[in-house]
């Protein structure tokens, strides 16, 4: 089932992520609504802040970005995966920009910084335990979505004046005043005062 997703501005947005217990009731289905939610948009990892749910748990699939007969010289072919609880250990390695974009602010691409590789410990769908190390896009799309877990959005990296010049277009957003092809939820508009 498609889900619609919360829009910048979103209080859900801000919130911090509880703990997801292994008997959380139809977690499965939730797993699979956020899996297709994320296809539909089409995004490459969705938290479930971003579907008003403030739980520790995002998805993933960065293999979209990977061709079988690219031929550089990488090992890495991309990740498709659940994180529950997810915690980074460490963030290490060498600060790289790259353009990101996020399914709750639609529109708007940025550069940001982020350190090149992680170590992340986390359960996946069937709440087995991982400890491993991501480098490249994907240690970029864990940490891009690990955030959202922990309220934070891309547009907080970005240096004040940035955030400035994008203010009106973020407003927009908030008001509902974008076109996506995706269902999104969008803040309430407070009635002003006379």
């Amino acid at each position: 089932m498609l889900l619609p997703i919360e829009a910048y501005g979103s209080s859900a947005l801000r919130k911090v992520g509880e703990e997801v217990p292994e008997d959380y009731p139809q977690l499965q289905e939730l797993i699979d609504n956020m899996l297709e939610t994320m296809y539909n948009a089409p995004g490459v990892g969705l938290a479930a802040p971003q579907l008003n749910l403030a739980l520790r748990l995002f998805v993933i699939d960065s293999t979209q970005f990977y061709d079988e007969e690219d031929e550089e010289e990488t090992e890495e072919k991309g990740l498709k995966e659940v994180f529950i609880n997810p915690e980074i250990i460490e963030k290490y390695g060498e600060d790289t920009f790259y353009e990101e974009g996020c399914l709750s602010i639609p529109g708007i691409r940025e550069q940001i910084v982020r350190p090149s590789q992680i170590h992340i410990q986390y359960y996946d769908r069937d709440f087995n335990f991982h400890d491993e190390q991501f480098e490249g896009l994907d240690a970029r799309v864990i940490q891009h979505e690990y955030d959202h877990i922990n309220g934070v959005l891309f547009t907080d990296h970005l240096k004040p004046i940035k955030k400035r010049t994008l203010q009106k277009s973020l407003n927009e957003i908030s008001q509902g005043k974008v076109k996506v092809q995706y269902k999104m939820r969008f803040p309430k508009q407070q009635k002003k005062r006379v």
